[in-house]
């Protein structure tokens, strides 16, 4: 059985700063690449990052991209998303996701989800 858990969201005024993680049991971690979606009130789940099973490499949206950080532990089977400089739009469920093969922006292509973690920016 594998289970994902996101923690660490919360509420936050713009310009403010969270950390969430993400830990995986139930496969090998390490050998998954993993990923972060975002999914607004109203709208479909949006793929923001994603970083390879090695840690080295990393890929983000263009409207994340400065603000957010990916990191992964494989001795943890966890995987970070530290977030700065937070804006109103970046409100929503976080979710992680593995995937064996690859990472891809189709959340429909992975098997794995956790119950997310809702992040909310407002002053």
């Amino acid at each position: 059985q594998v289970y994902v858990v996101e923690s660490g969201g919360g509420l936050v005024q713009p310009g403010g700063s969270l950390k969430l993680s993400c830990e995986v049991s139930g496969l090998t971690f390490s050998t998954h690449s993993m990923s972060w979606f975002r999914q607004a009130p109203g709208k479909e789940r949006e793929f923001l990052s994603a970083i390879s099973r090695s840690g080295i490499n990393t890929v983000y949206i263009d409207p994340v991209k400065g603000r957010f950080t990916i990191t992964r532990d494989n001795d943890k089977n966890t995987v970070n998303l530290q977030m700065n400089n937070l804006k109103p739009e970046d409100t929503g469920v976080y979710y992680c996701a593995p995937h064996k093969i690859h990472f891809y922006k189709d959340p429909s292509r992975y098997e794995y989800w956790g119950q997310g973690t809702q992040v909310t920016v407002s002053s």
